[in-house]
């Protein structure tokens, strides 16, 4: 990247079932302790980027979400961009951030993840929210892919997502020889991991055994294996160098080295080589200047537990069919050689659609500072997110990956 991009705060709630809370409120608690986190008032914001994709579905309130949701912090005048890409959103708000700090737009700007989607009232608008992803006008398409994926027609009671995922991960079982108990592995993985981390919606280890146990959603995934539905929020400080000079934040600051967002093409089911994901890693470690054996860790976008497996091919950490073994081995784990998802991934940690990419990037944060307590990864310099969304011909619709790099001492 050209323009040296920094992220100086960074603050995520706790995530999970939160009845009391509103968008609003857990908008305050992110971007207060985010600022605080980068030494900031909300006087030093020149512009917002605001992450959602549930409230005009399940609330009604649409359009201009951000500005409702920041007035009451003061933060009131200045550009406020409302983001909505799927799951992708809260890293696609960072994206462009980053555009406008490189245009020479500003100094300093406020990235926003927020969901709240749990209404236990309103299940008819929460399935339909999910079908959202996909393309409505085009139902039998996405049924005739799963079909010929070899998945399952789709079932009552759970998200189209499950079925597209268990479609692939069939798929790719019988491509590259992929197991049910790999998913199992990575499931386990995470759960385990997320028992470390305060913030995580599930905090309960699991083993590979409890894993495959657990209820049945569609094969090859059990519930553990799956994202649960989850409310929450996560916020940044970014800046420019000049920015980062204003706030004397230096110390504690992460800088961006790239940020690559693609969106779905026309390739080939079979054609993995292409995949949105590959695609998207590629381009980022171009800006880099770096290739995957830099990376120290990775945080990826875990809907389900094979989507993992998927990604750390994608991100170059594994070769096709080679996954199972390295999981075995211990490589993605927390004192593994590349540790995957050290919070929990969204399987553990919460899938808060809208606060999901930024929640990532909070957590690669924490490690590249040496602030991630009993799940630090040592001496974590590299690290890298993959934040998928939605779901469009044979792959997700939207992919940003982005690496991030510890600042210098």
């Amino acid at each position: 990247m050209s323009e040296a991009v920094f992220i100086v705060g960074a603050s995520m709630t706790a995530l999970g079932k939160r009845p009391w809370d509103t968008v609003k409120s857990l908008t305050a608690e992110a971007v207060c302790d985010a600022l605080a986190d980068a030494g900031a008032q909300v006087g030093d914001i020149e512009a917002a980027w605001f992450s959602n994709t549930r409230q005009p579905m399940l609330e009604g309130q649409n359009t201009v979400r951000g500005q409702i949701a920041l007035r009451p912090l003061g933060l009131t005048g200045v550009p406020v961009t409302n983001v909505e890409n799927a799951c992708a959103s809260g890293s696609t708000a960072l994206f462009q951030a980053i555009q406008w700090l490189r245009a020479g737009a500003g100094d300093i700007a406020l990235v926003v993840g927020v969901e709240k989607m749990v209404f236990p009232d309103r299940p008819e608008r929460v399935a339909a929210a999910f079908l959202g992803g996909t393309d409505i006008h085009d139902r039998e398409g996405v049924l005739a892919y799963i079909a010929a994926m070899g998945g399952e027609p789709p079932g009552e009671g759970r998200s189209l997502f499950m079925d597209l995922y268990a479609a692939q991960a069939r798929a790719h079982m019988a491509r590259f020889g992929s197991t049910q108990e790999d998913f199992a592995r990575v499931a386990a993985k995470n759960h385990s991991a997320a028992a470390l981390n305060p913030k995580s919606q599930y905090r309960t280890p699991m083993t590979v055994e409890q894993v495959l146990a657990d209820k049945p959603v569609v094969f090859p995934f059990t519930r553990a294996m799956c994202a649960p539905v989850s409310d929450g929020a996560a916020a940044m400080v970014v800046c420019s160098a000049g920015g980062l000079a204003r706030l004397g934040a230096g110390s504690r600051a992460v800088r961006v080295r790239g940020c690559a967002m693609v969106s779905a093409s026309a390739r080939a089911a079979d054609d993995f080589a292409n995949h949105i994901g590959r695609r998207a890693a590629s381009a980022a470690y171009e800006q880099a200047g770096l290739g995957p054996d830099a990376l120290d860790l990775a945080e990826v976008h875990d809907a389900t537990s094979y989507a993992e497996v998927q990604q750390i091919e994608n991100l170059g950490l594994a070769p096709p069919g080679e996954v199972g073994a390295r999981l075995k081995a211990g490589d993605f784990a927390l004192g593994g050689r590349t540790p995957v998802n050290p919070s929990g991934g969204l399987v553990a940690k919460g899938h808060p659609v809208g606060a999901t990419g930024v929640g990532q990037l909070y957590e690669l944060i924490r490690h590249l500072r040496g602030e991630a307590g009993p799940r630090q990864v040592e001496n974590a310099r590299i690290a890298a997110a993959e934040n998928g969304g939605g779901f469009l011909g044979v792959e997700e619709a939207a992919t940003v990956v982005t690496i991030l790099e510890r600042a210098a001492a």
